[in-house]
């Protein structure tokens, strides 16, 4: 099976998670042997700014400890082999310092993502 992860939607949840519920899922789908990219749009392509400082988030005396860390879960996700593609417009959209992104994503035009479908079975947009 060959899958495309779209997320589109960023910041769901991480602070409670500490990370991207599809990010994470599609990890362990990678794990279980499905052939799994990703392609980040929209305000999901800020997940790609490296040293992300989350603020920190308290409740009463409960305090977030382990924020999210999802320029690292990327960069980790790369390093399994698994192909990140992003929407170049969206992250100049976004004025996003092309110096402070992780290494190893490929970036396409909004026009190339027909093209990019054509390349999976299934493609699945979050």
């Amino acid at each position: 099976m060959k899958v495309l992860n779209i997320v589109e939607s960023a910041y769901r949840g991480t602070l409670e998670e500490q990370d991207d519920t599809i990010l994470w899922l599609s990890q362990s789908f990678h794990n279980a042997g499905v052939d799994i990219s990703i392609l980040l749009r929209g305000n999901a392509v800020n997940y790609l700014v490296n040293e992300q400082k989350p603020f920190n988030l308290h409740f009463g005396h409960w305090k977030q400890t382990q924020p999210p860390e999802l320029d690292r879960d990327l960069e980790m996700m790369i390093n399994k082999n698994i192909p990140i593609y992003a929407i170049a417009e969206d992250i100049q959209d976004r004025a996003l310092p092309q110096n402070r992104l992780i290494d190893g994503v490929s970036l396409i035009e909004k026009n190339q993502i027909a093209q990019l479908f054509e390349q999976f079975e299934y493609v699945w947009h979050w």
